[in-house]
């Protein structure tokens, strides 16, 4: 053997042992972030930074639709007994405290109008209970209806009932502070079913979750479902919106087990601060096609993480520009900080990371100024200041990957690709000064939603999943616009009842009044200002 061929073959073998040595050091760094996001705190800023979750739910997987309303009866507390008496049923309230509402009275001009002068007689009244659930007490509602017969003329024979309000539910004790109640414990305090459950009874109320997540699911879908794509409308209006989406796994939706769905949530542009929309979508995947049937006609700027295919919706709708998360950018390299070896502060500091996160902490400081300001003053702001950082970036970035001295397989380097291949949509904050330079409020909106994986397994059916998305859309821009969810929902449980025509239906053109930031809507509903 030659001395040529000798020197190839040492070639050949140190370039096999750079590349082992590469495996190992990514699979080594893939361990500790592998750990540290199983056991240490999730961070993506020099400080501090935020992870993202998962949500599943439960509570259509209790759902019927067709269980019967269960009787006053079976939901108030019950005494053991012999035999049932007479007036037994006073005996099983006794417990609750009583109020016994004005009666739903019948004029004495509508009854001469509708029998003719003096052709009627008042009957017994009829009663009935509702029950009643505000923050820390329960009341059972005795209504009264006055009953009047017709005693002679056309009408002679015929009853006429005074106007009782619309129930939620036909023949159901549910009010709109109970179910409100139940919503907001779920959807705002994140507390699965079987605890509501469980509570309830400690008060003597039995209630049980499968009743519960009926009134749920019939709620989202005869009331709020209309008022949420009220809300659709007005959010796809804006010049800047944002979007995000997390996996949900629903067991019922037709398809192979295991199969992916995602919860997309679509929300104003954070510097928009007179209105807030958040819009929750289910959907089965996460393919283009999806926003792009949501977007399909919208015309202004849509803020993402990196995924493709919102760059496809910017190649599809004439309309939309598609602004990337500088937060997105920062993340590869925070996960290559998380694992170094604290122990070499040095060469912590040294690394291309940190360098790389040191640069975007200070584009983010200097837009962190700007958020008071109005959008033409932010704009100014941003050419004049932070236009000349990002370049400064991105010409950084380019000269360390032809370089080559990152390893290829890191996070790194990884960081350095994605900021590369995202420089377009990076650079379009720099453009508007209505858009924000990262998609976190996204990621917040949606934080609420993910509290609950450890308390919810699985939606059961697309239905729920769908009743998820309509109630946590109202309760996140319920949030957003100051309001206090449970009086919201008891105000449009009370309010919607009211706008359904004979077929069911709700006119979305009467709907304004009751959108979340409406200035008709009653004080109770808005947070006291400090």
């Amino acid at each position: 053997m030659d001395r040529e061929e000798l020197s190839t073959i040492i070639l050949t073998m140190q370039g096999q042992l750079d590349a082992l040595n590469e495996n190992i050091e990514k699979l080594i760094e893939q361990v500790r972030i592998a750990n540290k996001n199983r056991f240490g705190r999730s961070t993506e800023t020099m400080k501090s930074m935020d992870g993202q979750l998962s949500f599943f739910d439960e509570a259509d997987a209790i759902y019927d639709e067709n269980t019967a309303e269960p009787e006053a009866d079976e939901l108030l507390p019950v005494k053991p007994r012999k035999k049932k008496t007479k007036g037994q049923r006073d005996i099983d309230l006794k417990n609750f405290p009583e109020e016994l509402l004005p009666p739903h009275a019948v004029s004495e001009e509508a009854l001469d109008a509708f029998y003719g002068k003096g052709n009627w007689k008042r009957m017994p009244d009829e009663t009935y209970k509702r029950l009643r659930h505000e923050p820390g007490s329960w009341t059972v509602e005795i209504h009264t209806v006055e009953v009047y017969v017709g005693t002679d003329g056309y009408h002679q024979d015929e009853f006429l009932r005074g106007d009782r309000p619309k129930d939620i539910f036909p023949n159901s004790i549910v009010t709109p502070s109970l179910l409100a109640s139940i919503l907001n414990v779920k959807y705002v305090k994140s507390s699965p079913l079987y605890r509501i459950e469980q509570e309830f009874q400690r008060n003597g109320v039995n209630i049980s979750r499968q009743t519960m997540a009926n009134w749920i699911i019939n709620s989202s879908n005869r009331y709020f479902a209309a008022l949420v794509e009220r809300m659709k409308q007005e959010l796809l209006k804006l010049p800047v919106t944002q979007s995000d989406e997390t996996p949900t796994q629903v067991i019922h939706d037709d398809r192979s087990p295991g199969s992916k769905s995602y919860m997309w949530v679509h929300r104003s542009g954070e510097l928009f601060k007179e209105r807030p929309i958040v819009v929750y979508e289910y959907q089965k995947g996460r393919n283009h096609e999806l926003p792009l049937a949501f977007y399909r006609d919208y015309n202004g700027v849509l803020v993402t993480d990196g995924l493709k295919q919102y760059h496809l919706l910017q190649d599809r709708i004439p309309g939309l520009t598609n602004a990337n998360c500088w937060a997105h950018a920062r993340r590869d390299y925070a996960d290559a900080i998380k694992v170094a070896d604290k122990a070499d502060a040095a060469a912590v500091k040294r690394s291309v990371s940190y360098q790389a996160l040191s640069r975007i902490a200070l584009i983010y400081e200097l837009e962190g100024a700007l958020k008071e300001l109005s959008p033409e003053q932010r704009l100014q702001e941003r050419q004049e200041n932070i236009r000349p950082l990002v370049e400064e970036y991105f010409t950084w970035v380019k000269k360390q990957l032809a370089d080559t001295t990152v390893p290829p397989k890191g996070k790194t380097a990884e960081g350095l690709k994605y900021s590369v291949n995202q420089e377009e949509y990076l650079k379009v904050f720099l453009t508007d000064g209505n858009v924000p330079i990262d998609n976190s409020a996204s990621e917040r909106s949606i934080r609420t939603f993910c509290v609950g994986k450890k308390n919810w397994m699985f939606h059961d059916s697309v239905k729920g999943a769908q009743a998820s998305a309509v109630i946590y859309s109202l309760s996140e821009t319920a949030k957003l616009n100051n309001l206090r969810p449970y009086y919201y929902f008891k105000h449009l449980l009370t309010e919607l009842p009211k706008l359904r025509d004979e077929k069911g239906n709700i006119d979305s053109a009467k709907l304004d009044y009751l959108l979340p930031w409406s200035t008709e809507l009653p004080a109770e509903c808005r947070k006291a200002r400090r």
